[in-house]
């Protein structure tokens, strides 16, 4: 074997079949733009209307942001791939997505078990909701998100930054990603491998705790009113954050803990391109479609927007 290092990576992709790879451009430059459409209109939403200047719209907003940013990080470069042909991705460019995907997607798991403990407040403790989620706990709730998710990741990559690649520099897969790049790699893996096993089951581990706990005393909470009307009403505030939790922990523990997908190369990329463009589109869908002030709010913005251009006509 020799010894260096390669300088270019290329990506295979999904298929090699021509007409496959046209069908898979349409549906993800249409999910993309979905995506991106959808969480931008929810951060406008929870940026100009009053009503929806609450904690909850606060990491609803940040949840949107974190969305964009994932799915970003990810598709754009594929889509490019498959437009131009060119599979060609720099040692540079491979770490920065490496990096971006994974703080993304780890950061959005605290920041679903912030979420969760913001409606464990609002439900179990609602006299005190507004003191216990002041803007200035919400602020720092966020950024200890986001500061988790850099901490988490912090270890595996200056590890993955000392790997050493000789011979292969092709890579299985639509994005350059932990475990296609390990395969290939021609250094001892093992430590790298334990590295990113830990922490992904702590980051695991430790974020569904907190939703679990927070959910359990929710429906215990819920379970005790004495109205139908209110325990409706309260299980509705909730539906949508368990839609996406649930959505989110399971293609993940699908991708760890089936072991069909450890050994088939083509389901990960697949369950991989399913969390990194389906859930992105579907979550502003989730949100709005089962919230009545997200829907006013979408509303009463667009007769605004209409108002405004009327009068310029």
């Amino acid at each position: 074997m020799k010894n260096y290092t390669v300088t270019t990576f290329i990506l295979l992709g999904l298929t090699e079949d021509p007409q496959l790879q046209v069908l898979i451009f349409i549906f993800l430059f249409f999910t993309y733009m979905l995506s991106v459409t959808g969480n931008l209109t929810i951060i406008t939403l929870t940026s100009v209307d009053p009503h929806l200047k609450t904690p909850m719209y606060y990491f609803l907003q940040n949840f949107s942001f974190l969305e964009i940013s994932f799915t970003s990080a990810c598709i754009p470069r594929y889509l490019y791939n498959i437009a131009t042909g060119d599979k060609v991705i720099t040692y540079n460019a491979c770490v920065i997505q490496v990096f971006f995907t994974d703080l993304f997607g780890v950061t959005e798991f605290f920041l679903l078990a912030a979420m969760s403990y913001d409606r464990y407040v609002a439900i179990c403790k609602p006299l005190h909701y507004v003191t216990i989620m002041s803007s200035k706990v919400c602020r720092r709730l966020t950024f200890f998100c986001w500061l988790a998710g850099l901490l988490v990741i912090t270890s595996p990559l200056s590890l993955g930054l000392n790997l050493k690649f000789c011979d292969l520099n092709v890579i299985d897969h639509f994005l350059c990603d932990a475990a296609p790049l390990l395969k290939i790699s021609c250094s001892d893996t093992w430590i790298m491998e334990q590295s990113v096993l830990i922490c992904a089951v702590l980051t695991l581990t430790l974020t569904l705790m907190c939703v679990v706990l927070s959910y359990s005393y929710i429906i215990k909470t819920i379970l005790g009113f004495p109205s139908a009307q209110q325990r409706k009403k309260a299980f509705s505030t909730c539906s949508s954050h368990m839609i996406v939790v649930s959505i989110t922990y399971g293609a993940c523990m699908f991708i760890f803990m089936n072991p069909t997908a450890k050994e088939e190369v083509t389901i990960n990329k697949v369950v991989s391109l399913l969390i990194s463009s389906i859930s992105p589109m579907l979550n502003p869908f989730i949100y709005t479609l089962r919230n009545k002030q997200v829907k006013k709010a979408f509303n009463d913005l667009i007769k605004r927007i209409a108002s405004f251009l009327s009068k310029i006509n």
